[in-house]
């Protein structure tokens, strides 16, 4: 994709999202036109502190097909991935198009240092890679998460309304046992309570958020993400046994 299309520039990204009942974190690298941005954030709910970091030069975050890691002062991972079939949303944007690969129910492996302390983990969660000519003005509401439904059987979700949001062929899809399979449109309480449509109905709690809002003169953006926990149903026969992930509020000037 070139670095300029009808006017616009290319954005494009990788998130690796983990959740579960002791660690969730997240990694991002992102490059807007010739911004590059890395960031990353992990949450100790068993010692209630949030860690989180956000560089715009020094690459402390590498995210690769099969292994991802962090090193950024006491912060250390190391982790390795179990790829899955990914689906992919290609869509028009504004007056150009975007495109996206989601991977669901990735299972990560390996060591995190938080201080003095390192610890093994063995979490489940999302990948996405995006890369568009987007509008001028975006702004989408996003869910991802992992859990289990009532069962037994493995679920991962990935949610959106703002982008890649059609009837069809959009990005929405609800894993069941490693299967993909793409739900309805949704729609996002504006608090980030709750997200629903047709036989879908998710509640959710939040734990800690992330958040971050940047004025950089051509490129404003203002971002909200909580971790937390998911109760409720992804679909008919479908009811959640425990869920965790994240919801997303991203508002943005680029």
């Amino acid at each position: 994709m070139p670095p300029l299309r009808g006017g616009r520039p290319l954005k494009r990204w990788r998130y690796l999202g983990l959740y579960g009942p002791e660690l969730m974190l997240c990694a991002g690298v992102v490059r807007i036109g010739l911004l590059p941005q890395v960031f990353w954030a992990v949450w100790d709910p068993r010692a209630g502190r949030l860690r989180e970091r956000t560089r715009f030069v020094r690459p402390v975050v590498a995210l690769g097909e099969q292994r991802a890691r962090i090193a950024d002062g006491d912060v250390e991972l190391d982790l390795a991935l179990d790829a899955r079939a990914p689906i992919e949303a290609f869509n028009p944007h504004g007056r150009e198009y975007a495109w996206t690969r989601k991977l669901g129910d990735v299972r990560a492996r390996g060591t995190v240092r938080l201080g003095r302390a390192r610890r093994r983990v063995d979490l489940r969660g999302i990948v996405d890679e995006s890369a568009g000519y987007h509008a001028r003005e975006t702004a989408w509401r996003w869910s991802a998460g992992v859990g289990t439904d009532a069962g037994g059987r493995p679920v991962a979700w990935n949610l959106v309304d703002g982008i890649h949001d059609g009837p069809a062929h959009s990005e929405r899809t609800v894993w069941v046992d490693g299967v993909a399979h793409e739900v309805g449109p949704v729609t996002f309480a504006g608090d980030l309570s709750r997200v629903d449509g047709g036989a879908l109905d998710l509640t959710f709690a939040g734990q800690s958020e992330r958040r971050r809002d940047d004025d950089l003169l051509l490129f404003r953006s203002s971002y909200a993400q909580p971790f937390g926990t998911f109760s409720g149903r992804l679909g008919d026969d479908l009811a959640l046994a425990e869920g965790y992930g994240v919801m997303e509020r991203h508002d943005v000037r680029w």
